[in-house]
């Protein structure tokens, strides 16, 4: 009897420790987002701006909430003219007039929620590109110094320029080069992509650089006697090592992307969220501070979420499990 009790106060979930250290975890957070809803309730309260009070939480919720419906009324909208498309298209065929057939896509506004997913799909696409380009130079740069004193100059000169000064460069590259009267994808969003590309090579490549040469000397000796392979020795001995210092670089990268991508699509006008911030801004209407509101959350919770996804990432792909998920 004394075994058992002794093996269920081993085992005990609910022991004085973990029991604290759970509270802490949840409550914390809740505490302090609880504050946060407080202060900016009572603030907003007092910020009189020439579109009306500054919305508080509850209106904020309540344009998300009108967001959604506009989203679903929007798709209603589209499954309608594509039945109509259909039928149509259905009658011409019955009539013996295949010529008279036509296929063409809905136009209509992009929704907040469409513009939420052309920024993630574009913010993804400029971050894989970069990383892609990124990670092999690293490696290679930190396992030559040779090659590594020969490209560190043009790293050095080009990662402090902004990416929004790329951008008007990227637009007149992209309406030169890109000519096809059946793109596979649009100008603008090239243009978003590929600025995002350039500012995520930069941390990712110096990161990756900086790990490989910081490998630790015994496994570089202990691939020497194995005589391992270049291409082994790299994913046998210096990716393991390395992954860490990769992965700091990845998420600095997809963090700046994402800033860099919402400012560019203002900037240029580019379809996402950036572009609607800016037309709320310029709509004027009693409700645009609300949507900017939502959209201001979203882009943060976004951008959260592509932080921890990272983490997570390097946490299945690394040796090293003990990497926390701050």
């Amino acid at each position: 009897m004394f075994a058992k009790l002794d093996l269920f106060n081993k085992f005990n979930l609910f022991d004085k420790f973990n029991v604290k250290e759970t509270l802490v975890a949840i409550l914390a957070p809740l505490t302090a987002f609880a504050a946060f809803l407080f202060l900016w309730n009572i603030g907003a309260a007092q910020v009189k701006t020439s579109l009306g009070q500054l919305p508080g939480p509850v209106e904020v919720a309540q344009q998300a909430k009108n967001l959604w419906i506009e989203h679903k009324e929007q798709r209603a909208r589209a499954a309608a003219f594509y039945e109509r498309q259909e039928k149509r298209n259905a009658q011409w065929l019955a009539k013996g007039r295949p010529d008279k057939v036509r296929y063409r896509a809905y136009t209509g506004k992009p929704t907040f929620f469409d513009q939420v997913f052309t920024s993630i799909y574009t913010v993804l696409t400029g971050f894989l590109a970069g990383a892609l380009i990124a990670i092999p130079i690293g490696i290679v740069a930190g396992l030559s110094d040779t090659l590594y004193r020969a490209i560190n100059p043009i790293v050095q000169i080009f990662k402090p320029v902004s990416p929004l000064a790329w951008l008007p460069l990227v637009t007149m590259v992209v309406s030169a080069v890109y000519v096809t009267d059946d793109p596979m994808f649009s100008k603008s969003f090239l243009n978003s992509a590929i600025t995002v590309t350039l500012c995520c090579l930069w941390p990712t490549l110096i990161s990756t650089a900086v790990g490989v040469s910081s490998v630790d000397k015994d496994h570089l000796n202990l691939s020497r006697v194995l005589r391992l392979g270049y291409f082994t020795h790299i994913r046998k001995i210096v990716l393991p090592n390395a992954i860490p210092m990769i992965f700091t670089g990845l998420r600095l990268s997809i963090g700046i992307g994402w800033m860099v991508l919402i400012a560019a699509e203002m900037l240029a006008q580019n379809p996402g969220l950036g572009k609607f911030v800016w037309d709320e801004f310029q709509n004027g209407s009693s409700h645009s501070l609300g949507r900017i509101m939502v959209a201001v959350l979203v882009i943060g919770l976004i951008g959260f979420l592509l932080d921890r996804s990272m983490l997570i990432l390097q946490r299945l792909v690394s040796w090293d499990k003990s990497q926390t998920l701050r």
